[in-house]
Order: structure tokens, then sequence, then C-alpha cells
């Protein structure tokens, strides 16, 4: 399974990878806003510290306007994913950002369905958002876990990328249940590291 970083702070992101655990980044408009920079600066900067898939998502809702942005994005560094939303405008632009040979990020799955029509667009990564259902009462890992069984049954190319991780039990259900990429902030993975045994 790999690692990603959920960040869009270069101090933490620099840190996280100095472990030699981290295989890509995640990042949002919210994530980029806290950093008061321009996005294009700080997914160049982020490209440099990690040697893997950096996710940077698109701000527009109109198809051909998330197309563009997304040609933009991934301008910035080969290792750009564009990250778009589920939904008509969103697979409209994952088919045509697939026509250029641009790898996708599709965001904010809340149920298998969403998932495999984004891999039958080419999306690249779809992103299952466990905490966000947990929140609301429902159990997000089931969710992962018939993905991560419908993709195998089809034999997909899309990977998993769990996101919205809360606490290390996500991190370990993930890894149990054969997801492909889990996505988690900073702190998270330094708890990872602990026990009271261990200390």
């Amino acid at each position: 399974m790999k690692i990603f970083i959920d960040s869009a702070n270069v101090e933490d992101i620099t840190l996280a990878a100095s472990l030699g655990v981290v295989d890509g980044v995640t990042t949002n408009p919210s994530l980029i806003a806290k950093e008061d920079v321009d996005i294009h600066t700080r997914i160049h900067q982020i490209c440099e510290l990690v040697d893997g898939p950096v996710s940077a998502e698109v701000v527009t809702t109109e198809w051909e306007a998330m197309v563009e942005e997304g040609i933009d994005l991934s301008a910035i560094h080969d290792n750009v994913v564009v990250k778009v939303p589920i939904g008509s405008a969103g697979l409209r632009a994952v088919v045509k950002l697939r026509e250029k040979n641009i790898n996708t990020n599709v965001t904010l799955i809340f149920n298998p369905s969403q998932a495999i029509l984004a891999a039958k667009a080419g999306a690249s990564y779809v992103s299952p958002f466990v905490g966000r259902l947990d929140d609301i009462t429902l159990p997000g890992m089931d969710m992962v876990r018939d993905m991560v069984q419908i993709f195998q049954n089809y034999d997909f190319t899309t990977k998993v990328l769990v996101a919205s991780i809360r606490h290390p039990v996500h991190f370990l259900e993930a890894a149990k249940m054969g997801a492909d990429v889990v996505t988690i902030p900073p702190q998270l993975l330094h708890q990872l590291l602990k026990h009271p045994l261990t200390d």
C-alpha cells in the first residue's frame, strides 16, 4: 500500500518525506489557501520534494473549464495528477484529460457506484472519503472494501486512494482490505509510529 501525505505545507511534507515512507502527496484548494501562496508555486515545490504523484485540484465546475484548468495544472510538473470532483462534468473532464495522457484523481467519492463510473471514464485514482461517511454514522471503510473487490473483479487499472482518514484504525483497515493508496495528514503519520510499549 502506498502512503500519500495530505498537505500543502512544505515543512510538514519535508519532514514526512525524510522518513522514507512517503510515495506521493494530495492537496486541495483549502489546504493551499492556508499557505498563502500561489498554487503553481506550491505544487511545483511539492513535486520537487516528493518523487511521486501530487494531486492538484481544479476549482471550476464546468467540464470544459475543468479540462483547461487541468491542462494548466499538469504543465506545472510531470508528477501532477489533476483532481476533479465526481459528477457528470467531472467525468467528461476525465475523458478529455485521459485523451491528453493526463492522470486524474476523481474525488468526493461516497459510494462504489461513483467509483465504478470514474474508473470506466479513465480515472487514474478514485478517492473515497471514509471519515466524512463516519461523521454521518455510515461505515466508510465498508465502501472501500466494496470498491477494492469490484475493481479486482473487473481488473480496473484505476487505483483506490482512501481519503479522509481520521485515525490509525482507518489506516490499518485500508491496508488489510488491499487499498492501493491511503492519504493521511502529517500528524497521523507520526501517530502511527507511537505505542506505549515501544516507549
